[in-house]
């Protein structure tokens, strides 16, 4: 089978895409035909080791995968052959990931694809809309009324943020780098939405909270947060949820937080149970289907151009070019 793999960790060039033997699926795993997959930052920096798994080598990159069962193994109980599946959270922890025509998965990380619902999208949303869902109704226990606010409204993370906040019935505060991703952010739900190139963020925010009330969920997607400006703007028992930004060394407003009886809520996606990224998972497939939710995908390239894919995503991640809105999404 073809597949986009590494030998050593290195930098997006070191992917090499090429033939590897077709796995077999183990006990209780399933044999998935792969029909879509999707890049993340996390991909990236386990390509590039700077977040380190002892990896199988060859290693196949990627977490996010769609596709069809072609095979069960000894054990299976939750799916079928010709089922359509999706899911997220592969090439961690030393499991191999998802680019590749044909991936080997433990049944527990996959879920039922919702009818009609393409691949593509089901690989667009997977780590993003788990990562959103989990931030938001897991940890930070939106309710309906509340603020919330999340940086990047047309980024993958950033994206599912205020769709999922907008269908919980929340007011959505965001940003984006131009006025055609301004318009795409209130298309997706967000009620207000900060230029940054061209405005000044912390005064609009004051501004548009002195109407809306202070923030209840502060969602940073960001890897540089500045919680000097965040706190001030937060509302009594308000949450802030971070998600970005390893080497961040913020400067942090310890009295105005504590006083206000705050909270700050770290965590990552991968760390979730199977159980708790399952029931994320039904609630997405279920958004899906009703249309609360829709992918942001910018691009969909062939699986032969992994590597290009990757320094793209780096080069957004890391770099700040913005030309990205949205996934970039791969196939076979």
């Amino acid at each position: 089978m073809k597949a986009a793999f590494i030998t050593t960790p290195g930098p997006a060039e070191s992917i090499q895409y090429g033939e590897l033997p077709k796995p077999q699926p183990a006990a209780k795993q399933v044999l998935v035909r792969t029909e879509a997959v999707a890049v993340n930052p996390i991909d990236t920096y386990v390509r590039n080791g700077n977040v380190k798994f002892t990896l199988p080598n060859p290693y196949v990159v990627g977490c996010d995968i769609a596709g069809v069962v072609e095979e069960v193994g000894p054990g299976c109980s939750r799916f079928k052959v010709g089922d359509r599946v999706w899911g997220s959270n592969q090439g961690l922890f030393g499991r191999q990931g998802t680019f590749a025509d044909f991936c080997a998965i433990d049944e527990e990380w996959l879920y039922p694809a919702p009818s009609n619902v393409p691949a593509e999208t089901l690989a667009a949303v997977a780590l993003v809309g788990i990562t959103a869902h989990l931030g938001l109704f897991f940890h930070a226990q939106i309710k309906p009324g509340e603020v919330v606010f999340v940086n990047g409204g047309t980024g993958g993370v950033g994206s599912m943020v205020v769709q999922m906040a907008k269908a919980a019935g929340a007011t959505v505060i965001t940003t984006a780098g131009s006025k055609e991703k301004a318009d795409e952010c209130r298309r997706l739900g967000a009620t207000h939405v900060v230029e940054w190139r061209t405005e000044d963020v912390a005064q609009r925010l004051t501004e548009i909270t002195s109407t809306t009330g202070p923030i209840n969920v502060w969602f940073e997607t960001l890897r540089a947060p500045d919680l000097d400006r965040t706190i001030p703007l937060m509302a009594m028992r308000g949450r802030i949820v971070l998600m970005a930004g390893r080497d961040a060394r913020p400067v942090f407003t310890l009295g105005a937080f504590y006083t206000k009886d705050l909270k700050a809520l770290g965590f990552a996606m991968f760390n979730a149970t199977q159980d708790e990224q399952r029931s994320a998972a039904t609630e997405i497939s279920r958004m899906l289907m009703s249309g609360d939710v829709i992918a942001k995908i910018d691009r969909i390239l062939p699986l032969s151009e992994a590597a290009a894919a990757h320094r793209l995503q780096e080069d957004n991640t890391l770099s700040g070019a913005n030309t990205l809105a949205g996934k970039i999404v791969l196939k076979p």
